[in-house]
Parts: structure tokens; C-alpha cells; sequence
């Protein structure tokens, strides 16, 4: 059965479609509920177990300008550099439905809770979540 949510089907589909793209010294790309090498390799790199991919962009899927997006994800960058997260910049775009990539931020070593929880302070549907099995995961915070 699947999970109550207030979010639409039409944004769940969107969202599990989408390409989780993280930029960076080693780029690589996240499909929810695809096993990734190159996810794995970093967090072994860093030493991590764990990811999360975040954006403060367009809240509750509404389209806001480029310049409060900006302001939305540098509150991000600040608040992540505050809680001594080394956040990867990235980008979140839909192969082929017209969205405008939104900027995003990878953040290893984060656990589902604090992940969660910056989500829902930046007003945001579901972030993208690993564990140690490097799969990404949806997780809905409504």
C-alpha cells in the first residue's frame, strides 16, 4: 500500500524520475531506488555512511524566481556550513519534462533525521536519501 502523502501523483512520478546530479570533483548521477557505484565510492572516500541530496528551491514544488531561489539555496549553504556539513553543489532536472534544473546540494555523512529536517525547514515535498547500501532513496516529509 503505498504511503499517505499530500503530494500530488503527477510531482511523486516527476521526482522519482528526475536525475539527482551531483557536480564536484568526481560528478556522478542519482536515480531513486538505483544502486550507485560512484555514491559508494565517495562515501568511502569521505568516510561517511550516509547522504543526503537537499534543496531549498522552489517550496512545495511552486516556481520561484531565480533571484529568491538564490536567496533560498544560499540559507541552505549557510545553514549546512553552520552544522559543519562539506556540501557537494548539484542540481536536480527531469530528463525531459520542461522544469528547470533546480540547484541542490549533495551533503555526506548526514543522517535521515537532520536530512529530514532541514527538508522540512526549507519547505520542501521529499529529499533524496542513502544509507550505507549507496541506493537513493525518496523520502516525502509531507
Amino acid at each position: 500500500m503505498p504511503a499517505r502523502t499530500a503530494i500530488d501523483d503527477a510531482t511523486l512520478r516527476a521526482y522519482r524520475e528526475t536525475e539527482y546530479c551531483v557536480h564536484g570533483d568526481a560528478p556522478l548521477i542519482l536515480k531513486i531506488d538505483q544502486s550507485s557505484a560512484p555514491l559508494a565510492a565517495l562515501h568511502a572516500r569521505l568516510r561517511v555512511a550516509s547522504s543526503a541530496f537537499i534543496t531549498a528551491a522552489n517550496p512545495f514544488s511552486q516556481p520561484c524566481d531565480a533571484a529568491r531561489n538564490d536567496a533560498r539555496q544560499q540559507a541552505l549553504a549557510d545553514e549546512l556550513a553552520r552544522l559543519g556539513f562539506a556540501a557537494i553543489p548539484g542540481t536536480g532536472q527531469h530528463p525531459d519534462n520542461g522544469w528547470p534544473g533546480e540547484p541542490s546540494f549533495l551533503v555526506p555523512g548526514i543522517s535521515l533525521d537532520a536530512a529530514s529536517a532541514l527538508g522540512t525547514k526549507h519547505g520542501q515535498n521529499a529529499i533524496v536519501w542513502s544509507g550505507a547500501d549507496a541506493v537513493p532513496r525518496l523520502i516525502l516529509l509531507r
